[in-house]
């Protein structure tokens, strides 16, 4: 089987990896579950290309990402639940269906106006299904805790449970700073001060995303972005010391931190 730019080729692809006699062992042993954490993995994957810039790599990772739907869609199939062409004819309506103003004979409308549109089209769709006891109820929980954190604020705000402006999240945020405190402070190393640390811990990365929110920063790409800074300026100290001919638990913290500040300076004039 030759590869080209066909739909159809990916898709006797994976039916020939699933095929029970001939197909892939690993392939073949994987079910919805065991396969729904490369598809998170692989949208990450893509997002980490498009924030590198590296569009052969997007290319490739959105390859990956593409198979996954292929993969989940091929196993449905094989139980007779649906077909690929099923996920493709759903998003088709989807979109026709919640871009009236394209689709149909709405006109005259503002970016607010279609997020607003889209909203209420989608409170729509959902008249004819079992409605959730709460409003934060399909929220997803496998998503990543900041951004299903920011989803269950952004859905309490929609009923006025929210600050009235930043400032007021920043005093939160003290506020739970305070609390970890007075848990250190009693620094009895017993489990439940480990539990409560926990707990604290949560309570201010739950602010911090909110807080993120208020700002319209995405929380999940800040931290992306900090732990990347991370490891260019730590790279810094390894080049630094390796280049001296020590190792780098022969270096000081006073050394390293003198490194450090040296790898922002320099960050500053241009990128390490």
């Amino acid at each position: 089987m030759l590869p080209d730019r066909d739909i159809a080729s990916l898709l006797k692809i994976m039916a020939a990896l699933r095929d029970p006699k001939s197909g892939c062992p690993w392939d073949i042993a994987q079910d919805f579950a065991s396969i729904a954490r490369y598809t998170i993995e692989e949208a990450y994957e893509v997002v980490d290309a498009i924030e590198r810039g590296d569009m052969p790599d997007l290319v490739d990772e959105l390859g990956d990402l593409l198979l996954q739907v292929v993969f989940h869609s091929q196993m449905a199939s094989e139980r007779g639940l649906f077909e690929f062409g099923d996920v493709v004819a759903a998003i088709n309506a989807k979109m026709i269906r919640r871009h009236p103003h394209v689709f149909g004979d709405l006109s005259g409308v503002s970016p607010q106006d279609v997020e607003r549109n889209w909203q209420s089209i989608k409170q729509a769709e959902k008249a004819g299904k079992p409605q959730p006891t709460s409003i934060l109820a399909d929220v997803p929980v496998p998503l990543p805790g900041l951004t299903r954190a920011v989803k269950l604020q952004d859905r309490a705000a929609k009923v006025g449970f929210d600050w009235a402006n930043a400032r007021l999240v920043l005093d939160k945020i003290r506020e739970e700073t305070d609390e970890i405190a007075e848990v250190l402070d009693r620094a009895v190393a017993l489990p439940a001060d480990q539990a409560d640390m926990e707990e604290e811990i949560g309570d201010l990365l739950f602010v911090i995303a909110n807080l993120a929110r208020h700002l319209h920063v995405d929380p999940e790409r800040s931290v992306r972005q900090a732990n990347a800074k991370f490891v260019r300026r730590f790279g810094h100290i390894e080049n630094q010391v390796r280049h001296s001919g020590r190792t780098l638990d022969s270096v000081s913290l006073d050394e390293m931190d003198d490194l450090w500040n040296e790898a922002k300076i320099l960050e500053k004039a241009k990128p390490i």
